[in-house]
């Protein structure tokens, strides 16, 4: 090794020189020897990255300093060895972050060797240049700012956005993202041909970056670049082309490289490759996720901007190793809410039925847009004899599993409805279901039937807030109905109550995400919801209730910013009611002159009803319902006629069979009764009863 080269600290096998303190600060530099003549005992200058030589006045590494008569001192000197050397505080400090503080002006400090003659080392930087380890602090500044912006991202767009928006001037002058076009999912295999889609583009004045690290100072001009002509909507990779060959790569390429400039034309057409700039100002990345390529990025910047380095690079390969995973974890993320969203939606009903004597109105809200599965539900079922059931519940959590379990309680419940169950038994079987299921699988729900015809309505609770009745005139009334446990406690009973349901009343049914939340206890979020339906009645005045749909938008208004905790299930029932004007009731004893009885009957009743246009098709319906009735029950059959939107015939016996509609053959001598029914009714039905059966048809009037 040259004598004359100088070493910062000691080896741990030097030797004390004699007359030298180990303690004093210069350290090295005083045991070091002095130079011999027309030599340099200056520190080699720290390299450009990219091996870029140095400036002209700078020392060679080991070699003699430049003579004062060259030009002005354009270097920091480093002090030399011997005993008129400056002290070692001259040398440049580490900045509190630990990179080392460069200077960047350009000018050098000039040491005065013994003598008088001047020495000049160090680096030489380019004016408005940083210097290489300045550059370096602020790519890692840079990579940090950036992946936090990349990380924040939730969905595919963000995810995207927040790539363009970090490097975008910061990094580049341009970028663009391409994308598989589909994204594949989780592990699934891809199908098809490799197909890119521009996914987005961004081309940002560097006013509009709030979170630079911005280490290229120099603005994009004014005017228009060829870089905005850059980028094709669409790319079909072919395999074993120069563009698989790039992807399949996986790391980041200048664009100046063979087989990246060959690619080009393939990602952004014939013009697009023409319009990128020549030499080290484009990289092409690749964006790679957990299993496969998904896409590809393209950085730029404009010929009048300092062209990329070889740790930019680096860089590039960060931004694409983040926005890639990234954007991996979004689409799985996103076909797993879409999921849990068509869960959500499939068990609750499509739309609402249409029944006799009472409209309905609902509403549904999930709990967060990012959270859209819980367990609250609502249904309408209708009943035998034109009556409704109406149910609301609401299963603990919030989860794929509480969604099961609401799916799996509100079949049970439908089911149940269609023996015609009383409600407090309904409510006894769901608690039984909800054991069954497993433990701690709690629910509450309210179960309440709505009978038109008698104007009564008969409910039962389970652990569920209770409902809100609109009186006609303007006055909510909460009514006062047995709480009762909650599904799933066992072991305890379930009580119901009947009472009035007056025509021209609303009821509403709701779960607690409605009235509780964070900032108010159940019973406060019950009151306000009185008081608020109170007032929307006031707006229309005491004759007319609220429409329906508009009265559910003004209950949700209740719920302020930040004031919603959990779903929100929400069914209003608007009670019309059927006259007892347009009811026509009826017992037939079981004997072979009741269809004779029951077609008088319905012709007369069609007569004060001035429905003579249907009297010979009622007959004809009636006579064959009944007398299949008659033919199996002990008991006498009911006959009811109802009208309303359109004529109701209802007959009911005391033989729980179903019958079912088949096509007879040509010897028999019956079986063709449902067969007319079938054909002439608008609709029919059987309904299974605790008692029996009912069987109805409807038919359209003018």
């Amino acid at each position: 090794m040259d004598s004359t080269r100088v070493t910062e600290q000691p080896t741990s096998f030097e030797r004390p020189q004699p007359g030298v303190d180990p303690a004093d600060p210069r350290g090295a530099f005083l045991r070091s020897p002095a130079p011999t003549a027309g030599t340099g005992a200056a520190l080699p200058a720290q390299g450009r990255s990219g091996g870029e030589p140095p400036a002209p006045g700078a020392a060679a590494p080991g070699g003699p300093a430049p003579d004062a008569a060259d030009g002005p001192a354009s270097e920091h000197s480093q002090p030399g060895a011997g005993p008129d050397a400056e002290p070692d505080a001259h040398r440049p400090r580490p900045a509190p972050d630990g990179i080392p503080v460069q200077p960047a002006d350009g000018q050098g400090r000039v040491d005065r060797a013994p003598g008088g003659a001047e020495r000049r080392t160090g680096q030489v930087t380019r004016p408005g240049r940083p210097t290489p380890m300045r550059r370096d602090g602020d790519r890692l500044r840079f990579v940090g700012a950036a992946t936090r912006r990349i990380a924040r991202g939730i969905d595919l767009d963000e995810i995207v956005m927040g790539l363009c928006r970090a490097t975008v001037p910061t990094f580049s002058d341009a970028i663009l993202v391409y994308l598989r076009d589909p994204l594949p999912v989780g592990d699934e295999r891809p199908t098809g041909p490799l197909v890119l889609r521009l996914r987005r583009t961004d081309r940002i004045p560097p006013e509009r970056d709030t979170e630079g690290g911005g280490f290229l100072p120099i603005a994009p001009p004014e005017q228009p670049s060829e870089l905005d002509s850059v980028g094709e909507e669409l790319c079909t990779v072919r395999p074993g082309s120069a563009l698989a060959e790039v992807l399949r790569g996986v790391r980041p390429v200048f664009t100046d490289a063979p087989a990246a400039r060959a690619a080009l034309p393939e990602l952004l057409g014939e013009e697009g490759a023409a319009a990128v700039p020549d030499g080290q100002r484009a990289v092409l990345a690749p964006l790679r996720g957990r299993r496969r390529v998904i896409g590809a990025a393209l950085f730029l910047r404009r010929p009048e901007r300092i062209p990329f380095e070889a740790d930019d690079l680096l860089v590039a390969a960060q931004l694409a190793t983040h926005s890639a995973l990234g954007i991996d974890k979004a689409v799985l993320y996103g076909r797993e809410a879409y999921i849990a969203d068509e869960l959500q939606r499939t068990m609750l009903p499509e739309t609402l039925p249409r029944c006799t004597g009472v409209r309905l109105a609902s509403r549904y809200l999930p709990a967060a847009e990012t959270a859209r599965v819980g367990g609250d539900w609502y249904d309408a079922i209708p009943l035998p004899g034109s009556r409704v059931a109406l149910v609301v519940g609401d299963v603990m959590g919030h989860s794929m599993t509480s969604a099961a379990i609401m799916g799996q309680l509100r079949t049970t419940a439908q089911t149940l409805a269609g023996l015609d169950l009383p409600p407090q038994e309904v409510l006894h079987h769901l608690d039984e279901q909800a054991q069954r299921l497993g433990v701690d699988r709690m629910a509450t729900c309210l179960y309440a039937v709505y009978d038109p015809v008698a104007h009564r309505i008969t409910v039962a609770n389970a652990g569920h807030p209770p409902p809100v009745l609109l009186h006609l005139g303007g006055r909510a009334e909460v009514l006062r109905v047995p709480a009762g446990a909650p599904i799933g406690v066992g072991g305890v009973d379930f009580e119901a109550v009947e009472l009035e349901a007056p025509a021209g009343a609303t009821l509403l049914l709701y779960t607690d995400g409605l009235v509780e939340s964070r900032l108010r206890d159940v019973w406060t979020g019950i009151e306000q919801l009185r008081e608020k339906l109170a007032a929307t009645a006031q707006l229309t005045g005491a004759d007319h209730p609220p429409p329906l749909e508009a009265l559910c938008d003004e209950v949700l208004d209740m719920l302020g910013p930040g004031d919603r905790d959990d779903d929100i299930a929400l069914l209003a029932a608007r009670f019309d009611g059927i006259a007892p004007s347009d009811v026509a009731y009826w017992f037939l004893e079981p004997e072979d002159a009741a269809p004779g009885r029951a077609r008088r009957l319905a012709r007369r009743q069609l007569s004060r009803w001035g429905m003579d246009e249907l009297s010979d098709s009622v007959e004809l319906l009636v006579s064959e319902v009944v007398t299949n009735a008659v033919r199996y029950a002990s008991r006498p059959v009911t006959l009811r006629l109802l009208r309303t939107d359109v004529l109701r015939c209802e007959v009911g016996d005391d033989v729980p069979q179903l019958p079912r509609l088949r096509q007879a053959r040509a010897t028999d001598e019956g079986g063709r009764g449902l067969y007319l029914v079938n054909r002439l009714a608008r609709r029919w039905g059987a309904t299974r009863l605790s008692t029996g059966k009912v069987v109805w048809f409807e038919l359209n009037h003018g």
